[in-house]
């Protein structure tokens, strides 16, 4: 259990997409599993098609039937047993927290992402995308988009799909949206990767941003406190996504130059460095100095 038998959200937070009408489902497993990984976490999927040498268009599954979230009622008890209702009810905390945080510690007002859960396809703003993404935010229309099967594919990387490890996911796109309010989430350039390039340092804020949640979600915001073991399963996940260990995974030898989300180690580190402080100011791996208390 994660969230208290107290608790409530609001069920209209998210919507939902069925992929009807998507395109013809193309390509392998690996593929899917290495394009999900470069948009996990931020990518955008307008790129993928100059990416991959492609078309641009993005494979789906045309026959996943209709998806809804009729489902989530906004109790505790659908919230723990079920990922999306989950995804739902950690929005709204994620919201609570970044309402305060955000002007307290960076003097900008927070406005809240649209949220949208999907099978097999979805229509952007930044264009089309399919299950192979996984979850990413889109700024043309700041909204996160979480693939709902994504959470099973986590442990085939060396990750969890224990509740704090998907929320922890959740947190991350936050972050992004969170650096959408504050104008730096251009900087990133999937296109010009490396060590020390800014989608790295873009990519680590938004780990940090994701365990900056966490310290202020912990045992509080209709949460119980956070196991040891939770705990352990969104490190491990954060790890699981790093550029070394997805390059080893997918069968190459690890390049420094082609990273674009950090190592595990640094994405580990990251995350500990929000979860640790609560601060923003701990998270400014672009160096701007910009953050207060």
């Amino acid at each position: 259990m994660t969230f208290r038998n107290d608790a409530s959200y609001d069920a209209g937070r998210a919507s939902s997409s069925d992929g009807r009408g998507g395109l013809i489902a193309g390509g392998g497993v690996g593929t899917l599993v290495l394009v999900g990984l470069y948009l996990f976490l931020g990518g955008n999927p307008s790129d993928l098609g100059g990416l991959l040498g492609q078309n641009g268009n993005l494979a789906t599954d045309r026959n996943t039937g209709g998806y809804s979230l009729e489902h989530c009622q906004g109790t505790a008890e659908d919230a723990n047993a079920y990922d999306d209702c989950r995804m739902i009810a950690t929005a709204q905390t994620l919201d609570e927290v970044w309402e305060t945080l955000l002007p307290e510690q960076s003097g900008i007002a927070y406005t809240q992402p649209g949220l949208n859960l999907f099978r097999a396809s979805v229509t952007t703003g930044c264009g089309a995308a399919s299950s192979a993404t996984g979850p990413f935010y889109c700024p043309g229309d700041e909204t996160v988009y979480l693939d709902v099967s994504f959470f099973e594919q986590l442990s085939s990387l060396g990750g969890s799909a224990g509740p704090l490890a998907q929320m922890y996911i959740e947190a991350h796109e936050f972050g992004h949206h969170i650096q959408h309010l504050e104008g730096t989430l251009g900087l990133s350039d999937y296109r010009n990767p490396g060590a020390d390039s800014n989608a790295v340092k873009i990519e680590l804020q938004a780990d940090c941003y994701g365990g900056l949640w966490a310290h202020h979600a912990n045992n509080n915001h209709g949460l119980e406190a956070f196991s040891e073991e939770q705990l352990n399963q969104a490190i491990e996940t954060a790890g699981a996504v790093g550029d070394d260990n997805i390059q080893r995974r997918s069968g190459g030898e690890v390049n420094p130059e082609g990273f674009t989300h950090g190592t595990s180690q640094e994405r580990k580190e990251a995350f500990l460095r929000g979860y640790e402080t609560g601060k923003m100011a701990s998270c400014d791996t672009l160096e701007r100095g910009v953050y207060q208390g």
